[in-house]
């Protein structure tokens, strides 16, 4: 028997793609449900008491004229102030209680929002800036929680205040009432005319912010460029343009929004001076009525125009809100570019071994970068990939670690097909030190047990040594404790890139990926760590990339890599023996003689 869907669940299969509010709305009311429902109590309450406030101001000015009855005005005045505290009890809970689910709401989007750029392959960030990320996961959110807000408050608190409130004019003053609502519709025709701009002019204003954090995190990451090359008048247009386009549209915002304001105000000034002038005149043979109904109907339609303005702008603050709920929708709902399979399976311990099988493989819509390649990597060996910049050498790496799925061919270690295997152990059998490296903000210490999280104190000296880190990092301010700023901004490139190596290192994994990984070392330093790779690669499955061939000229097989095929492939004798491309490539860096293995 299958099991039966949630309410929500059922609701959302049933909704048409584009009633994101809706979606917004069951989502956050299931899960949330007692805490609204307990709101809104509050909210009936606060929207009672206020009825109840303009009522009593009848009973004031009658009790006035008639001050000899005490008890009486003894009673009324009781029941003011019980009315009043009642009101600001109910409208504190309310105000707690919205404010904890609207925060949790925030919290919750948020976390969906990283945990699903999480599950996303490298594909998609290449193809969405980090400035649109980070204004999506911030923005959205509380564009979401905003929305929620507004409605509960609007349909619950404000729409029943103003019931109230109108029942009490009602009962006061029928005929005046009437005559009051007739403005409602010139109200209402006026706000229409606002909303059709107003979800433009948000679109525009989120792009703008967008282009503002892209400007900071450019002039952040890229501060040594814009300094080298004099960038800082260029950034400094740049952001002026983005924070007064900005600033224009949050104005236009301002200006929509308060629209309604005047446009109320107006209404209610005529609708007032109208009342008056007819509560002196006997119309149809009615008279006005007591002094105390004309107050409390006086009153009751002073309060009522504060609840009619929020209900007149709930829509223009729902219209705004909804851009950034379609942003976060838009995120969320993305489809992955990479999926774990739905029976995938952990793959087995095995010695290491790595096959690349007919493989062919494109970035998007772009030309191919590797076509139809076959390579075998055998366990425990070094095999170094070789060749000019666009060969499909990092690509392959790319496709070991099934950052990309292939096209076409698969990926085989240990005669397992990776693209069966859990992400989780498909990582676990590789390190990976690449040529772009990256630290977290964080100390040395946390950044190397990344790697091995379960790794002693001891441990971790022991892999920084291999590297030749831990000379430097025990030259640092605190050791292993200091903080390195975002991405080791505190380091030299060769201090980040040894670090790198440490956290391989301590990895211990079985399968070895080296992408230029003694690119930015000095001659001094890359002779130490190539003699430390040396000790760390003995019976580990080891692919190295190198475009200085001294640095693999030990590998047990060399691959020449040219336009997404192998074009040569065996040991360093065996391709100088051909007289090829790898021999011509060999020449241009050794200057035409010949260099042993073991130099």
């Amino acid at each position: 028997m299958t099991q039966k869907k949630p309410w929500n669940e059922r609701w959302l299969e049933r909704l048409p793609a584009d009633s994101l509010l809706m979606r917004l709305l069951l989502e956050s009311f299931q899960e949330h449900r007692w805490k609204y429902l307990a709101a809104s109590g509050a909210m009936v309450l606060v929207a009672a008491s206020t009825a109840l406030s303009a009522w009593m101001m009848g009973e004031i000015i009658d009790t006035l004229s008639t001050p000899e009855d005490r008890a009486r005005v003894m009673m009324v005045g009781i029941g003011v102030a019980a009315i009043f505290a009642f009101k600001g009890a109910a409208f504190y809970i309310q105000a707690v209680l919205m404010a904890r689910a609207g925060n949790r709401i925030v919290a919750q989007k948020q976390m969906q929002l990283y945990t699903r750029l999480l599950q996303q392959g490298v594909a998609f960030f290449n193809t969405n800036e980090s400035s649109d990320l980070l204004l999506r996961i911030t923005q959205s959110a509380q564009a979401a929680r905003r929305a929620i807000d507004t409605i509960v408050t609007g349909v619950i608190r404000d729409s029943l205040t103003l019931v109230g409130l109108v029942a009490v004019m009602f009962y006061q003053q029928p005929f005046l009432s009437m005559i009051s609502l007739i403005v409602g519709p010139a109200a209402l025709y006026g706000l229409q005319k606002i909303l059709k701009k107003v979800r433009q002019v948000m679109a525009q204003e989120m792009a703008g912010l967008g282009e503002i954090i892209k400007v900071v995190q450019e002039t952040s990451t890229g501060a040594r460029v814009v300094k080298a090359f004099g960038l800082e008048p260029r950034m400094a247009d740049r952001m002026d343009v983005a924070v007064r386009q900005v600033e224009d549209r949050a104005n236009r915002m301002i200006s929509l929004e308060a629209a309604t304001m005047p446009l109320l105000d107006v209404i209610t000034g005529l609708a007032i001076a109208s009342i008056v002038v007819l509560s002196a005149v006997n119309i149809f043979g009615q008279a006005p009525g007591t002094p105390g109904q004309l107050m409390s109907f006086v009153t009751a339609f002073l309060m009522a125009y504060e609840p009619a303005k929020r209900l007149s702008r709930m829509r223009v603050i729902i219209e705004s809100s909804m851009v950034g709920i379609k942003m976060m929708y838009d995120l969320l709902d993305a489809p992955q570019t990479l999926i774990e399979a739905k029976d995938a399976v952990s793959l087995q311990d095995g010695p290491g071994a790595v096959r690349v099988e007919d493989v062919h493989f494109a970035y998007g819509e772009n030309k191919s970068v590797v076509n139809g390649v076959t390579v075998d990597f055998p366990a425990g060996k070094t095999t170094a990939l070789v060749g000019p910049s666009g060969g499909g050498k990092s690509t392959l790496l790319n496709l070991i670690l099934r950052l990309y799925d292939p096209n076409q061919g698969r990926v085989l270690i240990d005669g397992q097909d990776i693209a069966g295997a859990t992400f989780e152990s498909l990582r676990s059998k590789i390190a990976f030190v690449g040529q772009d490296t990256f630290l977290f903000s964080a100390t040395v210490m946390d950044n190397l047990r990344l790697a091995r999280p379960e790794a002693s104190e001891d441990e971790v000296i022991a892999a920084a040594r291999i590297a030749h880190a831990h000379e430097f990092i025990e030259k640092l301010p605190q050791g292993y404790q200091t903080q390195i700023g975002e991405n080791g901004s505190f380091l030299s490139g060769g201090q980040r890139q040894r670090l790198s190596i440490a956290r391989a290192v301590l990895r211990r994994a079985p399968i070895l990926l080296l992408d230029e990984a003694t690119s930015a070392l000095d001659s001094h330093s890359e002779v130490l760590v190539r003699d430390a790779l040396a000790r760390i690669t003995e019976g580990v499955t080891t692919i190295v990339i190198a475009h200085r061939l001294s640095t693999v000229m030990n590998a047990d097989c060399i691959c020449y890599l040219e336009a997404g095929q192998v074009m040569e492939q065996g040991s360093v004798e065996e391709l100088l023996a051909l007289d090829g491309k790898f021999k011509a490539l060999h020449d241009v860096q050794f200057g035409g003689g010949t260099r042993s293995v073991a130099e």
